[in-house]
C-alpha cells in the first residue's frame, strides 16, 4: 500500500491528522506514508514516526509572486517530486479547492484512487467542487470532532480502525526540564487571545508552586508580549528564542507540561501526551478541544475564562498525571 496524505495547513489541523499515519500502519504495517504539506510544517511532519518522504509545498508563498520565473520553477520541481511514483490511494484530508488539486495531479498505481470529504461538517473547512475533483468522496457526520474526522476519512477509504485512542508518534530529542509549564500564548486569531493580566497572574501561581515557566514567541508582536511577563516574573521565567518547529517540539516535549489558547502549540501538547489546559474564548471545545484523557483538559468555551478556573484546571491535570484522581 503506498499513500499520499495532502494535509496543508494550518498547523494545528497538520497535527490533528496525524494520528491517521498509526492507523494506517496498524492496518497496512508495510504501508509507504507520504504527505504533501506547507513548507513551514514539513520539520514537524518529518518528526511523525511512519512517514516516508514529507513534500514540501509553498502556496502561501508562490500566491506572491505567481509568475516569478523562480516561483515557477519551483512549481515544476514540486511536480515532479509529487509525481516521482505512484499512488494506491491520495487522500485529501483538507477538503478545499487548492487541496483538491495537489491529490489530483499525484500519479495513480492501476486501479489506485483519490479521495476527500463528501460533504461539509460543522465548524470545519470545506469546499463543494471537491467532489467533482477528485474521484471518491465520503460521507461524513455534520458535527465531528477534528481527529475523529480525519481519522473517519482513512477509515472509509482504507478500512482502518478508530476505536482506538488516537497516536501522533513524534519523535523528539533533548533533555528533560522538569518543573518547566510551557505557556503558549501564541495566536493567529485575536479571538483566540487570553488577556495579558490573566497570564500574569497565572505565572505568578506557577512560580509560587516552584514551576519555572517558559515563553514560546515566534513574531515580534509574540516577543514584545513575551518579553513583558518575563519582567514581571523575574528568573523564574524564560523566554524562549526564535526557534523553527521541530525545535520548539523538542523543548516543549521536555517540559513537565504545557498551558495554552486554542493554536497549534496547544494541539502539539495533546500530540506530545503532556498536562495541557487548553483555553478557549469562543465555543470550538467539542471540535478541538482535547479529548479522553485526564490530564488534557478544555476550559472556556462561550467565553473566555477567568484565572481561577483555569489554575483549578491546571491543578487537576497534575493530580491526573500523578494517578492521584
Amino acid at each position: 500500500m503506498k499513500l499520499l496524505i495532502v494535509k496543508l495547513s494550518s498547523l494545528g489541523d497538520v497535527i490533528q491528522t496525524m494520528p491517521v499515519v498509526a492507523d494506517v500502519l496498524q492496518k497496512y504495517p508495510q504501508a509507504q506514508i507520504d504527505w504533501v504539506v506547507e513548507e513551514a510544517f514539513a520539520p514537524l511532519v518529518e518528526r511523525v514516526q511512519g512517514v516516508r518522504t514529507v513534500i514540501p509545498i509553498a502556496q502561501r508563498r508562490w500566491r506572491k509572486s505567481r509568475w516569478a520565473e523562480q516561483t515557477i520553477a519551483e512549481k515544476n520541481a514540486f511536480r515532479q517530486k509529487l509525481q516521482a511514483q505512484a499512488f494506491d490511494a491520495v487522500l485529501d484530508f483538507q477538503g478545499l479547492i487548492k487541496s483538491a488539486w495537489v491529490a489530483r495531479q499525484a500519479r495513480l498505481t492501476h486501479g489506485g484512487f483519490t479521495g476527500t470529504y463528501g460533504n461539509a461538517s460543522e465548524l470545519c473547512g470545506y469546499e463543494w467542487p471537491v467532489r467533482w475533483i477528485l474521484q471518491r468522496t465520503y460521507p461524513m457526520p455534520r458535527r465531528i470532532h477534528a481527529v475523529a474526522r480525519y481519522r473517519a476519512l482513512a477509515s472509509a477509504a482504507l478500512g482502518t480502525d478508530t476505536t482506538q485512542a488516537a497516536r501522533y508518534a513524534l519523535t523528539h530529542h533533548g533533555v528533560p526540564t522538569p518543573g518547566v509549564v510551557v505557556l503558549a500564548h501564541g495566536t493567529t486569531r485575536a479571538d483566540n487571545e487570553w488577556p495579558a493580566a490573566d497570564w500574569l497572574l497565572l505565572a505568578r501561581h506557577l512560580v509560587a508552586q516552584g514551576h519555572h515557566v517558559a515563553l514560546p514567541q515566534a513574531n515580534a508582536q509574540e516577543s514584545v508580549f513575551a518579553h513583558a511577563i518575563a519582567a514581571e516574573i523575574g528568573p523564574m521565567a524564560q523566554v524562549w528564542p526564535r526557534l523553527s518547529l521541530a525545535q520548539v517540539l523538542d523543548r516543549m516535549a521536555n517540559c513537565s507540561g504545557v498551558i495554552g489558547v486554542d493554536s497549534g502549540l496547544s494541539h502539539l501538547a495533546v500530540a506530545l501526551d503532556l498536562p495541557h489546559v487548553q483555553i478557549f474564548s469562543q465555543p470550538r471545545v467539542w471540535r478541538a478541544g482535547p479529548v479522553g484523557c485526564e490530564y488534557q483538559v478544555a476550559v472556556g468555551g462561550d467565553a473566555a475564562p477567568d484565572v481561577s478556573v483555569v489554575w483549578q484546571a491546571w491543578l487537576q491535570v497534575v493530580r491526573a498525571r500523578s494517578g492521584s484522581v
